[in-house]
């Protein structure tokens, strides 16, 4: 491969294209006029989006505060995989003081922010993310390591973002069906990503790769997958009950045929499968993902 600048390396170990994944706060506010729409008028204000960009950059600093400590303690066994075998400090190109330099700035700069222009519950929830990503990467408790545990604490940043979203307006604790739905929506996709390293990686690169991958078997993570698919359907239900959403049940067929396919990609295509996101590169996909987001507003419009 030809050398790159340092500077360079430095910025691809942070991940920063990974942003994407921190627009998730977004639903979190939305979700509060969900739960309280009558709030819709009175919590509108020209400050509201600078807030909501705020928590935006914070939640992206602590998510790539992460990714620097996974890039660290990843390092050994990313050289087995084909793909993270080429990243930067996999061939010591960079320097890890430095790295731990940049989390710490990043982490103590988010939360030190967070303190003085947010509710403590947000500062909170911004630290639980960072808690998270150490509890999931760091020895010796090192979750990425146990098999469900790991993909369960990896999909627990999707409740963690959510809550950061939904504490940017309010300052109680949203309903537990919904936030038990977000949880396994984001287990459904981290098992499926496992299941796409389990069927495409060799039984030695998997293992050498990633500890809990030789613990698996694909028939036992595809069942995982499911059951995380109807835990999130039955908290989606529950949560439409609770809240007398009752138009929200007409879209659950148009989720199952979602999650069906997230389930039919996992075993067919690595890359869409390791990251999720890609799939929205499909037109088809993206089309379908904006057509349920239509089904959603048409359901909370006729509520």
């Amino acid at each position: 491969m030809p050398k790159r600048k340092k500077s360079s390396l430095y910025i691809a170990s942070l991940r920063l294209d990974r942003w994407p994944r921190s627009t998730a706060i977004i639903i979190g506010s939305a979700a509060v006029f969900l739960v309280h729409p009558d709030w819709l008028r009175s919590a509108l204000s020209p400050f509201l989006p600078l807030k909501i960009i705020l928590a935006f950059v914070l939640t992206w600093m602590v998510s790539t505060a992460n990714y620097i400590i996974n890039e660290i303690t990843d390092a050994p066994f990313d050289a087995f995989h084909p793909g993270k075998k080429h990243r930067p400090l996999v061939g010591n190109e960079i320097s890890v003081p430095l790295l731990l330099t940049c989390w710490a700035l990043l982490a103590a700069s988010a939360l030190g922010i967070a303190y003085f222009k947010f509710r403590l519950p947000f500062v909170f929830s911004l630290a639980a993310l960072l808690l998270a990503g150490i509890l999931y990467n760091v020895q010796p408790l090192r979750c990425k390591d146990i098999p469900y545990l790991d993909s369960t604490l990896e999909s627990a940043n999707n409740p963690i973002r959510f809550l950061i979203g939904w504490y940017v307006l309010e300052a109680g604790f949203p309903p537990l069906s919904l936030l038990a739905a977000w949880w396994a929506f984001g287990n459904f996709l981290m098992v499926g990503k496992r299941v796409a390293e389990k069927k495409f990686l060799t039984a030695e690169e998997s293992s050498a790769y990633r500890l809990s991958l030789s613990r698996y078997s694909i028939s036992g993570l595809i069942s995982f997958m499911a059951a995380n698919a109807l835990l999130f359907l039955a908290m989606f239900i529950i949560f439409s009950l609770q809240l007398n959403l009752k138009t929200f049940l007409f879209a659950l067929p148009f989720i199952v045929f979602y999650l069906i396919f997230f389930i039919y990609k996992s075993v067919q295509d690595r890359d869409a499968a390791e990251e999720p996101e890609k799939m929205l590169k499909n037109p088809y996909f993206a089309l379908y993902t904006l057509f349920l987001l239509v089904v959603f507003l048409i359901a909370f419009w006729l509520r």
